[in-house]
């Protein structure tokens, strides 16, 4: 079973930003580039750092750990620079009446 959840309105996620949301049990940082949202695990593979507090590359799409300089794509969650090696994951999120929704598999 997939559960969405609703995280807020479009309007308080601030456009080229991460921000942490706490959501059954998962940590994820939600990014938003322009009109589109990406959610990722809020946690480097690396080591236990918050990705949300790190840079967000809307180009390349893709979110910094601020601790170690890691990279991860929002898109796929795998680490496109060293020194993480493992890949973080991603998860659903769409936008419906003005609202963002993340989906938990």
């Amino acid at each position: 079973m997939h559960d969405s959840i609703a995280l807020g309105t479009v309007e308080e996620f601030e456009v080229g930003k991460a921000r942490s949301v706490e959501v059954g049990g998962h940590r994820i940082a939600i990014v938003r580039i322009g009109d589109d949202f990406y959610a990722i695990g809020d946690k480097c593979s690396h080591a236990d750092y918050a990705l949300s507090e790190g840079e967000v590359y809307s180009q390349e799409k893709e979110l910094e750990c601020w601790k170690h300089g890691s990279t991860f794509s929002l898109v796929t969650g795998k680490p496109t620079t060293l020194p993480a090696t493992r890949a973080v994951p991603v998860y659903d999120v769409h936008v419906e009446d003005g609202k963002l929704w993340v989906t938990i598999k």
